[in-house]
């Protein structure tokens, strides 16, 4: 059994979706799709950037979903009939769990990418309200940090539970540089996040109630295969419960231990990241180390002929 996990922002390179796009004739389709759905330069903002350009969160979300998406068609084709039998869950990190929902047939896809670029504008305009940012934590306790939180002068939050070794926090300045600060004084290692604001904090309250009133007007359809929520951390199947989880999910934090551990304790140990890099594919690691499991990637035709040799030849 097998859970397909769709990362979210940065996980983003130049040239993202180039080889299968090349390969395959159902990514060039879905390509050419995306471009007439969103009005975005998809194919040049991916293949050739520039960065800065590709990076900015209006354009990402729909490049990145477009990339994802691409990645599940391969994975889909490969499978064949088969492909219901073997998938029993899909997940998503962040922005990845609107991959999730198309993979899942709870989202068609041109309100996918409706949705995605809606939600980039959105959180690009709210980073314009007050200055604020994101700071990943690495190899501090959950509590450690939650001490540091509570001497905050203003506004800080663990907006992302990543792994056990990486937390991420969110929050206005200069209050979040503060608190990053002090984790590094404890031997934490401290990255600051290329992105334009606080997300999944109170921060995009303004944008959750705009993306709300969007995602309202979209129909959700029932999960043809479980989708496991970073809100809720469990799989969900009706499709009004995942509208109301995805109105919250702007500013909920991103609960991914709790998911995958949810996968794990479902009987599935095998996860097929679909997307650009292999992110989610260490945090999995780090969350599941030492019990049995196996990750894969798919991001080019190197990962699927990998893929192919060592699950599709076991089953």
């Amino acid at each position: 059994m097998l859970a397909l996990v769709f990362p979210g922002q940065g996980s983003q390179y130049l040239g993202m979706g180039k080889d299968f796009y090349d390969n395959f004739s159902k990514v060039r389709e879905l390509f050419h799709l995306s471009e007439e759905i969103t009005g975005l330069k998809v194919r040049e903002l991916c293949f050739e950037g520039p960065l800065e350009e590709l990076t900015q969160t209006e354009n990402l979300q729909v490049c990145l979903t477009v990339v994802n998406m691409a990645s599940f068609e391969v994975a889909k084709d490969l499978l064949k009939d088969r492909f219901r039998e073997f998938v029993k869950f899909t997940a998503g990190h962040s922005l990845g769990e609107f991959s999730a929902l198309y993979a899942s047939s709870v989202l068609n896809l041109e309100d996918t990418l409706k949705a995605v670029k809606k939600r980039g504008e959105l959180m690009a305009k709210a980073s314009t309200e007050k200055p604020s940012g994101m700071y990943a934590i690495i190899n501090l306790s959950v509590e450690k940090l939650r001490e540091l939180i509570d001497r905050a002068e203003d506004l800080v939050v663990i907006s992302n539970y990543n792994s056990p070794k990486q937390l991420v926090i969110s929050g206005v300045e200069p209050a979040i540089s503060h608190v990053a600060d002090e984790a590094k004084n404890l031997g934490a290692k401290v990255v600051k996040l290329k992105v334009s604001a606080g997300f999944h904090s109170p921060l995009m309250r303004d944008a959750e109630r705009e993306f709300a009133e969007f995602l309202g007007k979209i129909k959700f359809g029932s999960a043809e295969i479980p989708f496991v929520s970073s809100v809720s951390a469990r799989a969900e199947t009706d499709g009004d419960t995942i509208k109301d989880l995805m109105m919250k999910q702007i500013t909920s934090p991103v609960k991914w231990i709790e998911a995958v551990e949810y996968i794990y304790k479902s009987g599935v140990s095998q996860f097929l990241e679909c997307g650009p890099k292999q992110v989610l594919k260490g945090l999995i690691s780090q969350i599941l180390q030492e019990r049995p499991l196996l990750c894969y990637n798919l991001d080019n035709s190197k990962d699927l002929e990998v893929f192919k040799e060592n699950y599709l030849k076991n089953l």
